[in-house]
């Protein structure tokens, strides 16, 4: 009997142990400043957003970072605020047993500009944003297309976006006046009219097949159009 109650205390003991620390390290932990932030753009990305414009989004009550307690800190709105900003894709900010702020930044990745009134990007997922202040995207410039037309031209740029032949050579995307699309070469003069969105597949390994031929037989500086309209087919205009 004496030995069962001498476990009972013994656990008993132990509980109100682990009720004390926890107690002492909560109570040190709402009381610790952050330390430091520290801020990390994953994957290899160029800085459409810099790490001064994502360190003012995470300042709070105007005050800086550094000076917040963490009981103030409320890391879902952080992240919520982060999100928000039209250059980033997606954050995941956390804070580190020694005080520390981290903030893991996945940006949008542009691969069109529309040359509109108010110049944009398109991004990988098909939505706009806006032209950054930090750097230059060097994709495909895309004219006489508005903002309610992106989702259509939205398969053609991410055709040349994951297309490696496309994404070294085409430079520009052309809505033309009989509304077909054209594509403008980095290096040759003559345009390539895609024509409606439908069957790329078709109309880019066509084209693949005329470009490879005209190169071995270096006529590609004879043609001002190249039009991949029609089915299984290539229709050249010489100049």
């Amino acid at each position: 009997m004496k030995k069962r109650m001498l476990i009972y205390l013994k656990f008993i003991g132990l509980i109100a142990l682990v009720v004390i620390l926890f107690a002492f390290t909560s109570k040190r932990n709402q009381q610790r400043k952050i330390r430091e932030v520290h801020i990390e753009f994953i994957e290899e990305q160029d800085p459409y957003i810099n790490e001064l414009a994502v360190n003012k989004l995470l300042i709070q009550n105007e005050g800086r970072v550094t000076s917040v307690g963490k009981e103030i800190l409320v890391l879902n709105r952080v992240e919520q605020t982060l999100d928000s900003h039209k250059m980033i894709e997606h954050s995941d900010v956390y804070l580190t047993v020694n005080g520390e702020l981290r903030a893991r930044i996945k940006q949008r990745t542009p691969i069109a500009r529309v040359n509109a009134v108010t110049p944009f990007y398109v991004d990988i997922t098909g939505n706009t944003m806006p032209l950054s202040d930090s750097y230059s995207a060097h994709v495909p410039l895309v004219h006489n297309v508005s903002e309610r037309e992106i989702s259509e031209v939205f398969p053609l740029l991410k055709k040349i976006q994951n297309d490696e032949f496309l994404k070294k050579h085409v430079v520009g995307v052309h809505l033309n006046v009989k509304k077909h699309y054209e594509l403008e070469l980095r290096v040759y003069s003559f345009k390539v009219v895609i024509g409606k969105i439908e069957h790329l597949i078709s109309k880019i390994n066509n084209f693949k097949a005329f470009y490879q031929k005209a190169l071995k037989d270096k006529s590609l500086d004879m043609y001002k159009r190249v039009s991949l309209q029609f089915s299984n087919q290539v229709v050249c205009t010489k100049k």
